[in-house]
């Protein structure tokens, strides 16, 4: 087979995924394989795409390999497979998968989508390896490599791949209104980040409106004009100090116009089940920050246009990236339905959330992204000093072996009920021990009420 490698990495040959590519490479030397480094030639590609289309056209299968930058893959990808899109490049009936190699952090939301993309191009897609960074450097790796090589080359012959549900990719967009009078009563900075082009009528007019219905003082910040001079590549170049390679500025904009906002509203259209290439740019830059939540207990909102009620991975990403980011969700606002009952509803609870300090606790997405991060940092606090002085300052260092007082209950539990003797015994009284706690709580609250009444 001739297999078309893009490779979706800024660091060209120095891609550590790109790795894995070339171990199936030797071990598979009756297949032919070729690497574009779509990635780290993105600039030029924008300019000339041409060149590329029959290279595109004249392999058999299409592997896209790269590192996962925050929830997907990297900004340069995103912009080519934008290009693919945009010369309508006729790959439509080949055979596609992927490699990613991360710490497994929201590996599934870059994986779907590379998925979703490839199915809109007509490909049959089968399922990619998500490995570790360090996997390809152990037996089981390699194993695990090979494995995957093979059952794709069984998915090829036995024409399995992933089935592909219809979607409707042309949004039906509904009327946007704008009030003529301002409701601003309230002091604040709501800042509104968004990619809004001159031409999309809409989105402008979905942010002009929330500006008008929101009784708090907002601005915008347009990406879309900023001199941002590429995507990230990363170089970890900020690991130690938080300064970007980049001399565009960015990291300093960003803490000072945008991270200093009582709340961030994010306003996009969908495209090609993102935010689009330049938003996705925008979020990878931001790991100047590292893997610090810089803006825990902040409010986050969303302004989007398009048909979210059919993208299921975006909508895990938009509140994935609250939840880890320790943000609290204002809410979304789409132009599916009724936009303007939906940006109403959106200022309305932007403002309570705002007014009430209102703080909810992380859920699964945001936990488990954490503890991924809590383990990833402790490990490599030599080398991102920056990360390692957040986590300890912030107490997200959590690990589970510090509790020894529960680990000793629980083996004196454990102990107790290994007994049948004593298990009958006890009856109901290990139900009674656990409630104990919260009982305590609730009669605190009845001692708190009667005060009050007397």
């Amino acid at each position: 087979m001739k297999i078309l490698v893009l490779n979706g990495s800024p660091k060209g040959e120095y891609s550590i995924t790109l790795q894995t590519v070339r171990y199936l490479e030797k071990i598979n030397p009756q297949d032919t394989f070729t690497v574009l480094h779509v990635g780290q030639r993105i600039k030029a590609l924008e300019k000339d795409f041409e060149p590329i289309i029959e290279t595109l056209t004249e392999a058999d299968v299409l592997l896209f390999a790269y590192p996962v930058y925050t929830f997907m893959a990297p900004s340069q990808l995103h912009r080519f497979i934008e290009l693919m899109k945009e010369y309508n490049v006729p790959v439509a009936g080949k055979f596609a998968t992927q490699i990613t190699t991360s710490k497994h952090f929201y590996d599934v939301t870059a994986h779907r989508y590379i998925q979703d993309n490839c199915q809109d191009m007509g490909l049959k897609f089968v399922r990619g390896l998500s490995a570790d960074m360090e996997d390809l450097t152990f037996p089981k790796g390699q194993q695990e490599a090979r494995n995957f090589w093979e059952h794709f080359n069984w998915c090829i012959t036995n024409e399995y791949y992933e089935p592909c549900y219809q979607r409707s990719y042309t949004p039906s967009y509904q009327p946007v209104s704008i009030p003529t009078a301002s409701s601003q009563t309230k002091n604040g900075d709501v800042v509104i980040v968004t990619d809004c082009a001159a031409d999309n009528a809409q989105l402008r007019s979905m942010i002009s409106r929330f500006q008008a219905v929101l009784p708090i003082k907002s601005r915008i910040v347009n990406i879309r004009k900023y001199p941002l001079k590429g995507g990230c590549l990363g170089c970890f170049h900020c690991a130690t100090d938080g300064t970007c390679i980049y001399k565009d500025g960015f990291d300093t904009f960003l803490r000072d116009s945008i991270q200093t906002a009582d709340a961030i509203i994010y306003a996009f259209s969908i495209k090609d089940h993102s935010m689009g290439s330049i938003f996705k740019m925008y979020d990878d830059r931001q790991f100047c920050n590292g893997h610090r939540t810089v803006t825990m207990n902040m409010p986050i909102g969303y302004i989007i246009s398009g048909n979210l009620s059919e993208e299921e991975n975006l909508r895990t990403i938009v509140e994935a990236r609250s939840q880890v980011g320790g943000n609290i969700p204002a809410g979304i606002a789409t132009d599916e339905f009724d936009p303007n009952v939906a940006i109403d509803k959106l200022a309305s609870s932007l403002s309570y959330v705002l007014d009430h300090q209102y703080i909810q606790p992380q859920n699964f997405y945001g936990i488990g992204g954490m503890k991924i991060f809590r383990d990833l940092i402790y490990q490599m606090q030599g080398m991102m000093k920056a990360d390692h002085k957040f986590f300890k300052q912030h107490g997200q260092y959590d690990f589970p072996q510090k509790n020894r007082g529960t680990i000793l209950k629980m083996y004196l539990v454990g102990a107790l009920i290994s007994s049948p003797k004593l298990k009958s015994k006890m009856g109901n009284s290990m139900n009674e021990g656990m409630i104990a706690p919260y009982r305590k709580v609730l009669d605190t609250v009845n001692q708190l009420d009667a005060s009050v009444a007397k």
